[in-house]
């Protein structure tokens, strides 16, 4: 049976980012991986992709971690989703041979929209409230 799903990483990613715009300060990946029971390699390899898109920064040293790199109200669930995971695209219908005459691409087509519009709705500021 298929099923759309957001991938643990897109679930992750989300997660340590709002413990960063809760915290407001440099945050451990270690600290992050402890309080929200993601594991650490896994959250550094994330991390990886939010520095490489500028979503976050990062303090070397004793004291080191990462912060925002931007103001909360001006990441949205939808970002980071795309870092993350590339282009929202729950169902793929280049893979079909059918995709230029199918019934049911229109469907997909606003799954996808309907998506998309909503993870870009959400700024990371509404979810540390």
């Amino acid at each position: 049976m298929y099923k759309m799903k957001i991938s643990k990483r897109a679930q992750y990613g989300l997660t340590a980012m709002v413990h960063l715009a809760k915290n407001k300060r440099v945050v451990s990946i270690r600290e992050i991986s402890n309080i929200e029971g993601v594991p650490f390699n896994f959250l550094s390899n994330i991390f990886s992709s939010l520095e490489k898109a500028n979503l976050v920064s990062s303090k070397h040293g004793a004291n080191g971690g990462y912060y925002l790199a931007k103001p909360a109200s001006k990441i949205t669930a939808g970002i980071i989703v795309e870092t993350i995971e590339g282009k929202i695209n729950p169902v793929d219908c280049c893979l079909c041979g059918k995709s230029k005459k199918c019934a049911s691409k229109n469907v997909w087509d606003k799954v996808k929209k309907s998506l998309s519009e909503t993870l870009y709705s959400i700024k990371l500021s509404e979810l540390v409230k």
